[in-house]
């Protein structure tokens, strides 16, 4: 029917859900891209209907950009250290997890199918928040709090564009949005259990190479507006200092240049066009360091940079 509002994957029961992922598969679309999911792995369909209830479903006809399986190995593997496998256009890159892991398993595969083929796009590796158009972009390394300052950015009033990789298009220098759950480690998963107001979490999971990790649903406002690009505006590099005072430091654009193509995924493969659109974001953006100990210091100080937004 015209004007008919497209099927999520609420839409589905728990067990058609896991029977379309066993069967032919779902065809989920996430921002930009389509990915054609198969899985015979519990903690996978569950996590996919808790976390993604609000995504659309594409068509099973739909050209997808990725097609990815998530099986358990077969013999002995199933009932001694169960395992989780991925494989991707039928090609297995890396090695099978703990079945537990399956769902982190998940959404780590889904950051490198993107990562590692979506080159029509600067591809940093940061978090992305916007406010009346205008896009933060803050890029880190593990451990500086990144994800935590993004999921209570989100919650206060920005819009989440992606926790993870931020995508900037050649053809524009627009970001374009990838939605997509937060990832929390360690510490930071009860942190923001005890932040924000009835949070929903894929249950932790311990042992990975990256510690405890567990995932945070996006606010539903933030999934519906994925179509919704940004204009960058501000490149903010965070790092959580315990103690410390909320501070915002200018940097200089040749440095934030530099920074900001160390955290870059395809700067080099992309040439002459990833200059230019790496020169042209710095360009429209100011630059800061920001450190940081208190959630709510933080938010001020973020609200404080969109006021008034540019």
């Amino acid at each position: 029917m015209d004007g008919a509002a497209p099927r999520t994957v609420a839409s589905l029961s728990p067990a058609a859900l896991s029977r379309t992922l066993a069967g032919p598969g779902l065809y989920l679309r996430t921002g930009p891209f389509i990915s054609h999911i198969g899985s015979t792995v519990d903690p996978i369909a569950a996590g996919i209907g808790l976390m993604y209830a609000d995504y659309e479903l594409a068509a099973s006809t739909a050209f997808a950009d990725f097609h990815v399986q998530f099986d358990r190995p077969a013999g002995w593997r199933r009932y001694v250290r169960p395992q989780v496998r991925f494989s991707h256009d039928g090609d297995r890159p890396f090695a099978p997890l703990p079945l537990d892991q399956g769902y982190a398993m998940f959404e780590w595969m889904l950051n490198w199918c993107v990562s590692s083929r979506a080159h029509d796009y600067l591809m940093i590796h940061a978090a992305v928040v916007e406010k009346n158009g205008c896009a933060a972009i803050l890029p880190a390394p593990p451990g500086s709090g990144k994800s935590t300052l993004c999921a209570a950015l989100v919650h206060r009033g920005w819009r989440l564009l992606s926790d993870e990789l931020t995508l900037i298009r050649l053809a524009d220098g627009a970001i374009v949005p990838l939605p997509r759950p937060i990832s929390l480690k360690n510490a930071s998963i009860d942190v923001m259990r005890n932040y924000l107001e009835a949070p929903v979490f894929s249950p932790a999971v311990g042992y990975t190479h990256k510690g405890t990790v567990a995932h945070l649903k996006p606010p539903f406002d933030s999934v519906a507006r994925s179509a919704e690009t940004a204009r960058p505006a501000w490149i903010v590099f965070p790092k959580y200092a315990p103690g410390e005072a909320a501070v915002m430091t200018p940097l200089p654009r040749a440095r934030a240049f530099m920074d900001l193509a160390d955290n870059a995924f395809n700067f080099s493969l992309l040439g002459a066009a990833g200059f230019g659109a790496m020169a042209d974001v710095v360009d429209r953006s100011d630059a800061f360091q920001f450190r940081y100990s208190v959630l709510d210091d933080a938010i001020a100080a973020f609200a404080q940079l969109a006021e008034p937004a540019r």
